[in-house]
């Protein structure tokens, strides 16, 4: 058994990426949820553990909580603001609504003499990302505060004789200064980790893992083109080889010319693949729906539903495959006691009831940890280097009701913009980029007439794991020419004006 760093979820958005940044410093991780009991984590030998954030309040009726044993087992524990606070109620301190909410980067100061993890390497003032309502107004016996806020508010504590620490900011995103080096501090110099964990290890366990849970059944695995659905049916392909049978499912909500360049990428690799088009299908049932939920949930059911039939015509075929991925099973809220944030087709959007099993070997997994998985078991760049293009296609960058008519709006819109942004060779450099139909009208001009027409939004951003993300600073020049390309081209389109938000408080796709 590798070193693990147990991390207990309390529902923060953000429980994966403290996995994420550790698995970077090469220290394994497992997650378990916050109803774990002090001997199921006990059984992974831990190294250290750590509580994460949440969604709750310490002081709310049946608030999320842990066993309390969980802090008798002798190693390290770290809790990361819900789970700081989780700390000090649970050994004698008092939690307290603060008189306002902090969310957002903030300074906090050293303070308190040297701490264990806030070393003598980290500045004395760090900017950090708070999300929070509650704090810690009165220590715990034998806790001292290691930082504090400009009013005055206990950021960090520690009992170094026990080694429990608390952050009540997350050292886990990349807007907290130093962030990566306190969890090092954590891992290294507190809990002794040795950091000779790998990915391609990670490979091998779950090949075996594949093998032994499909048996001899069949696995019917829907390609949607993207990064994810690829390296999932690359991977399964090399633990079960011909009992995997790929369907393309065109719904008619990709981008111009998509399916056929697609289709070829498919052939190139060698993967059994069957082009399904059910396009006329997928717009009847989302003809006149507006509703975000709505769409996403009429999408899974319909996935579903067609990969049930092709996998009707196969013999044995048990399994569906899915390129779920972290990102998406949090904001699915799936995870017991994380809050929903919307449904994707794939996790949220799936049936109560279905004829398949579901195998998703990715839904640990970041898309960067994704693309560098594909590096591993040596898919070609043209394929793990796309950007991401979510499950529900263009149905959730078409606002508003979905018609035939306005997709095609915004797939010209779209293919654009993608081509300015690589001819300025930009593309290749930003994570995500895409256009957005609003179902909103305004006024303008064309050819001395009064046009009355709809707006395209232009959405660029950059991000390394798609749980946070800060949008790209496209240079003013090529944005011109987008704009003026997009009036001029694209009939039906008057107005383009640009997203400058990031996530969050938005997330990347507006729907």
């Amino acid at each position: 058994m590798p070193e693990n760093i147990i991390i207990i979820n309390c529902g923060s958005q953000f429980t994966q990426l403290i996995a994420r940044r550790l698995r970077e410093m090469k220290v394994h991780t497992l997650i378990m949820n916050w109803y774990a009991s002090a001997e199921q984590v006990r059984s992974y030998s831990p190294k250290g553990i750590i509580i994460s954030g949440g969604p709750d309040s310490v002081n709310d009726p049946g608030a999320i909580s842990i066993d309390p044993e969980i802090l008798t087992l002798g190693c390290p524990v770290l809790g990361i603001c819900y789970g700081m606070q989780l700390i000090a109620k649970m050994t004698g301190g008092h939690v307290v609504e603060g008189e306002s909410r902090e969310y957002g980067v903030t300074a906090i100061h050293k303070a308190g003499g040297n701490s264990l993890i806030l070393g003598e390497n980290i500045p004395s003032t760090l900017n950090v990302l708070m999300s929070h309502g509650d704090y810690v107004a009165e220590l715990p016996e034998g806790f001292k505060a290691t930082s504090m806020t400009d009013g005055g508010i206990i950021s960090s504590f520690e009992d170094s004789s026990r080694n429990f620490f608390g952050l009540q900011f997350h050292p886990e995103v990349i807007s907290t200064e130093n962030g990566s080096y306190i969890l090092r501090g954590f891992a290294f110099k507190v809990c002794k980790c040795s950091g000779d964990w790998k990915l391609s290890d990670w490979v091998d366990g779950t090949i075996t893992a594949i093998r032994k849970a499909v048996g001899d059944s069949k696995v019917i695995c829907g390609l949607s083109g993207g990064v994810d659905s690829s390296v999932s049916a690359a991977l399964v392909n090399k633990a079960i080889g011909d009992k995997l049978q790929c369907v393309f499912v065109n719904h008619g909500l990709m981008r111009l010319n998509e399916p056929e360049s697609v289709m070829k990428e498919y052939e190139s690799i060698g993967l059994s693949v069957k082009y399904v088009d059910a396009s006329e299908r997928f717009l009847s049932e989302l003809a006149g729906v507006d509703d975000p939920e709505k769409k996403r949930k009429i999408i899974g059911r319909l996935f579903i539903e067609v990969f049930e039939e092709e996998a009707g015509k196969i013999d044995g075929a048990e399994w569906l495959l899915q390129g779920t991925i972290y990102p998406d099973v949090i904001e699915s809220g799936t995870k017991k006691g994380s809050a929903l944030i919307k449904s994707h087709h794939n996790v949220g959007g799936l049936p109560e009831k279905m004829n398949l099993k579901l195998l998703e070997p990715l839904r640990d997994l970041f898309k960067d940890e994704v693309r560098q998985l594909g590096k591993i078991i040596g898919m070609p760049d043209e394929i793990i280097s796309r950007q991401p293009f979510p499950g529900p296609g263009l149905a959730v960058r078409c606002l508003g009701a979905i018609t035939k008519e306005r997709l095609d709006t915004l797939r010209a819109a779209d293919a654009i913009f993608r081509d300015e942004l690589e001819k300025a060779g930009l593309y290749a450099g930003i994570w995500q980029a895409f256009c957005v139909l609003l179902p909103v009208k305004s006024v303008g001009v064309m050819g001395d007439s009064r046009t009355y027409n709809e707006a395209i939004v232009l959405r660029a951003i950059h991000s390394q794991d798609a749980m946070t993300a800060e949008w790209s600073r496209i240079d003013y020049d090529v944005v011109d020419r987008v704009s003026k390309r997009i009036c001029n081209e694209v009939r039906g389109i008057n107005r383009v004006v640009m997203d400058v938000t990031s996530k969050p408080p938005a997330t990347i796709e507006w729907e």
